[in-house]
């Protein structure tokens, strides 16, 4: 039942058609009646704009009651920085304070520029950040709770929320992952989820979308000049940070974003990899590499390692090699447990990585 690449492929189309709203050139079908219609665009949201100090990396993440909000918010230049420009959006802000830091204006000067010409500055809300870490930050007046916070490699800000703990949960989770051995997109996702989950925006029942982008200055990171190496935007649903989530966990390969059941994919090399350092995986060979024979092909010796580990936990199936998200979790937990966790997260970030 190996699933071919080209299906894959097809799958991950399909996928995107279905679900998510794209910057495609047909873009007029994809936004709101609404905006056609002239109406200024309002997106009452939360969303955090950072820099991965490691890597220069730049990107936003945002989420909100309204539909599409990856068509206005979020901006991203590689080598430059990320701008959030919300609540009443210009989303002429985002290519404008982009245009001034390349030019060497500091965010700070570049926003208090852009505001003092804005005649409707008092309904903005923008973040911005410059890949050196330097940052600025203005919201406006709103009728419901508003704010902002920035750290040293992140603004978060947001509005209509349901108070200032959304915020401080973003700015927590985000500060929390610093340095560790994970992506500025995963990270990203992860801070816009702890803010959901403490109450998120303030209304029920409207429109929910979210989105989030990454740019990457480093060379062969990218397929596209611009350097954007993440682009999800969940134009409409039910609950659009799961739905990010699980896209960004489909197209990176994570492993746990499907049942294995003898497949091939990077994801069969992470699990091969975290098997080896438990000892069930190959025990006498120095280690794993993507340069071994089959390294993401689900052979049967993979199988019978998994057979045993299950059979370690006192676990059983009908199904030979079966791993579904308890079994994952379980490896991780005693990765963690015997100190490894972190050694065998960095040794994934190249398999792990997007480059659509």
């Amino acid at each position: 039942m190996a699933r071919t690449r080209k299906a894959g492929w097809m799958l991950f189309a399909l996928m995107i058609a279905a679900n998510t709203g794209s910057m495609a050139a047909h873009a007029g079908a994809q936004e709101p009646a609404a905006w056609r219609a002239g109406e200024e665009l309002v997106f009452h949201t939360f969303s955090i704009a950072a820099i991965d100090p490691a890597t220069g990396e730049s990107g936003v993440a945002v989420t909100t009651r309204n539909a599409c909000v990856g068509n206005g918010v979020p901006w991203v230049r590689k080598g430059v920085g990320a701008v959030a420009t919300q609540a009443a959006t210009r989303t002429e802000y985002g290519y404008e304070l982009l245009d001034l830091m390349e030019q060497g204006v500091s965010p700070e000067d570049a926003l208090a520029r852009r505001l003092a010409e804005d005649e409707n500055a008092a309904r903005r809300q923008i973040g911005v950040i410059g890949v050196d870490g330097r940052s600025a930050q203005h919201t406006g007046t709103n009728s419901r709770w508003a704010g902002h916070r920035a750290g040293p490699s992140y603004v978060a800000q947001g509005n209509t929320l349901v108070g200032p703990e959304v915020i401080d949960a973003v700015a927590g989770s985000f500060e929390a992952t610093e340095g560790t051995a994970r992506h500025l997109a995963d990270r990203l996702i992860e801070a816009l989820q702890a803010g959901h989950l403490v109450g998120g925006d303030a209304r029920h029942g409207e429109a929910q979308s979210a989105a989030v982008i990454v740019a990457d200055p480093r060379p062969g990171m990218a397929r596209r000049e611009d350097g954007l190496t993440v682009q999800i935007n969940v134009c409409e649903h039910e609950d659009p940070l799961a739905e990010m989530r699980r896209i960004y966990d489909n197209i990176s390969e994570t492993l746990g974003f499907r049942v294995l059941q003898q497949e091939i994919g990077r994801d069969v090399y992470q699990l091969k990899l975290m098997l080896h350092e438990l000892g069930y995986f190959r025990p006498d060979a120095d280690g794993v590499s993507p340069q071994d024979e089959g390294w993401n092909v689900y052979t049967q010796d993979a199988v019978d390692a998994v057979d045993a580990y299950r059979a370690a936990q006192g676990w059983r199936t009908t199904v030979p090699g079966y791993v579904d998200g308890a079994t994952i979790a379980r490896l991780w937990s005693q990765l963690e447990e015997e100190g490894k966790a972190e050694e065998v997260r960095r040794r994934l970030l190249e398999v792990q990585r997007i480059r659509r």
